[in-house]
């Protein structure tokens, strides 16, 4: 059984209403469909970029934009592929958020296996650890020195099926998710369940988590920008201990700076959107073009794929074809989107 132990200090519950308050007006804002558009991609890019930064990637700001746009780079493919596969595993989270699943420990294992396609064993790719594992520290001319000793492999399926019947179980009791969130991913990093890509497992489970209980601020975040900025400050704070026990003894410490984190990026976003709202723009304008989130996901696909039909759009939404057919005709009007071709194999292009 999984109980953590932690404090709601004065400063995270003060933090949490300060993030709760900026969620409000990042909601109601009102910005051009593009702008939003533009924002999310940012998002994106920028969570791939720093999710695999700290973990070596040599890859910069554009060669992950480029890799997101479907264009080709001169860099190592080890690289490549590491970003490409944090991009599958966002888009992969997009569809279970989106399908309404439970998060299970098969969901778990196949973002391990996305984030490590190519670049692990076969055999490691989605499944557990099947030996010891350790965190070390290695230095030019120096003996490397052990910082952490993961859990024996032996209890890793338990200890994991408690952290999924916690995740359950935290929806009843009414955690608060960036909690939920940040809790998660200390412990994902805690088991170590993995022989490679724990990190990366563990910040996407946290954003999933954040998405599947409404808290993902429109996916204009990206917290691993807040742990990449300064690197040495995510390390101390989420390497609370040298072995297992040491590190479940109280997460108070790691939970402050998660929501500390997750407050400046989030301040962030409400400056980006207030300064883009549409009510700086002339109102009988921004209601013929404010969107949907429905129009907004069609456009998200849009953009991912290139091209989409009307049998994509009722899938992409689980909508009638009548529904589908609603909101391609708002998005022509509003030269968002253009028809191509007739007839059954008609489809549609961003305009």
């Amino acid at each position: 059984m999984f109980n953590p132990k932690y404090n709601l200090t004065d400063r995270i519950v003060k933090v949490l209403t300060s993030i709760a308050e900026a969620k409000a007006v990042i909601e109601k804002a009102k910005i051009l469909p593009q702008q939003e558009l533009h924002l999310r991609k940012e998002a994106i890019i920028r969570m791939t970029h720093h999710s695999t930064e700290i973990e070596g990637n040599r890859l910069n700001m554009q060669q992950v934009a480029a890799l997101y746009a479907h264009r080709k780079i001169d860099a190592p493919d080890r690289d490549i592929y590491e970003v490409k596969n944090y991009l599958n595993a966002l888009k992969y989270i997009e569809q279970v958020v989106s399908k309404k699943l439970k998060i299970t420990e098969k969901i778990i294992l196949k973002i391990h296996k996305l984030v490590t396609a190519k670049t692990l064993h076969t055999e490691s790719c989605g499944n557990y650890r099947k030996g010891p594992i350790y965190v070390v520290r290695r230095r030019l001319g120096m003996p490397q020195e052990v910082l952490y000793t993961g859990p024996d492999a032996k209890k890793v399926p338990k200890l994991m099926a408690d952290l999924v019947d916690w995740l359950q179980k935290s929806i009843d009791k009414d955690v608060n998710p960036i909690i939920v969130a940040g809790i998660s991913h200390l412990e994902i990093a805690a088991i170590h369940p993995f022989n490679d890509g724990n990190g990366r497992t563990a910040r996407a489970l946290a954003t999933l988590i954040l998405y599947e209980r409404g808290y993902d601020f429109r996916r204009l975040f990206a917290l691993e920008d807040y742990y990449n900025t300064n690197r040495q400050k995510y390390y101390k704070a989420i390497n609370i201990g040298k072995n297992f026990e040491e590190r479940r003894t109280d997460l108070t410490p790691w939970i402050e700076y998660f929501v500390n984190g997750f407050k400046e990026e989030i301040d962030n976003v409400k400056t980006k959107i207030t300064m883009l709202s549409i009510h700086k723009i002339d109102k009988k304008i921004g209601s013929q073009i404010y969107l949907t989130k429905d129009q907004l996901k069609i456009l998200d696909f849009l953009d991912q794929l290139g091209k989409i039909n009307i049998k994509d759009i009722v899938d992409i939404l689980s909508c009638p074809k009548r529904t589908a057919q609603y909101h391609l005709k708002k998005l022509k009007n509003i030269k968002m989107i253009k028809q191509v071709g007739k007839g059954p194999r008609s489809a549609y292009i961003a305009d």
